[in-house]
């Protein structure tokens, strides 16, 4: 079981998936760095973005055609969701952009 009290940004966000390239809203919950989402706040989550693998969080609203979009892209992988406002795209892309960068911090053993 996964600990999730305690994270560090929660919210709603419409993500793409992966195969159907269909839009589905998810709630999103980020902890340590770990992105985890659901299909709400009362169940838990089906999945997962590893951040410590990820290489950028930017916005995506040219590539999605949608307002208020980011992308997180992993060594594997390149996730889009919207937000419903700017202020949360940019909340949003503020707190996986700092989850990253702790992440890059601890793992600097490799230096």
């Amino acid at each position: 079981d996964v600990d999730l009290s305690h994270p560090e940004f929660t919210g709603y966000l419409t993500k793409r998936s992966a195969w159907l390239k269909n839009w589905r809203r998810r709630y999103f919950i980020l902890k340590g760095d770990k992105l985890y989402f659901a299909k709400s706040t009362n169940v838990p989550p089906h999945g997962v973005i590893d951040l410590s693998q990820c290489q950028t969080v930017k916005s995506a609203d040219d590539k999605t055609k949608k307002k208020y979009s980011l992308e997180v892209t992993t060594l594997g992988e390149t996730y889009y969701m919207y937000a419903n406002s700017e202020k949360e795209k940019d909340e949003w892309i503020g707190a996986i952009g700092r989850a990253i960068v702790h992440s890059s911090i601890r793992d600097s053993d490799f230096d």
